[in-house]
């Protein structure tokens, strides 16, 4: 079963305030998020895939170092890990606002241009609040730990 997760692209570039020029300013090149990205796909592809086939799910989970518990900031408490979703989805098409129309623009795909998209989202609990948690943005903000660990 493919993996073809669409890729949260979430950075921001701030060219008004500094100068392209300017020393201790980091400039990073838009390669670099795509390679980032890249490798946080081939991540969410492995997770996923080793996830199903774990027979002890929670050690992999445990191994994988994914928090069993979460703050609620908002409430002060913590949230506990109460299930882990994977969703199958087909994009089929696209739509997209139209120049001068309230319509939206749709184009539906061609049989080969169908792509699955399998997600995995951990669900954190507590007495007043619910939350998920894309395993996208748990892999990159791992990437990101390591990448501060080891420089």
């Amino acid at each position: 079963m493919p993996h073809d997760h669409p890729v949260d692209h979430d950075h921001h570039h701030d060219h008004h305030h500094h100068g392209h020029n300017q020393p201790g300013v980091d400039h990073h090149s838009h390669m670099q998020d795509v390679d980032e990205a890249a490798e946080i796909q081939v991540l969410t592809d492995q997770f996923i895939d080793g996830f199903q086939q774990a027979k002890d799910k929670m050690s992999y989970l445990r191994l994988a170092g994914v928090p069993l518990e979460v703050p609620d900031v908002a409430h002060g408490t913590a949230m506990k890990l109460v299930d882990v979703r994977l969703t199958t989805e087909w994009q089929v098409g696209t739509a997209s606002p139209s120049f001068g129309s309230r319509e939206l623009s749709y184009l539906p795909y061609p049989g080969e241009m169908v792509t699955e998209r399998t997600n995995l989202e951990f669900v954190y609990v507590s007495l007043r609040s619910k939350q998920l948690s894309d395993l996208r943005h748990f892999l990159a903000q791992k990437l990101r730990d390591e990448a501060a660990n080891s420089g």
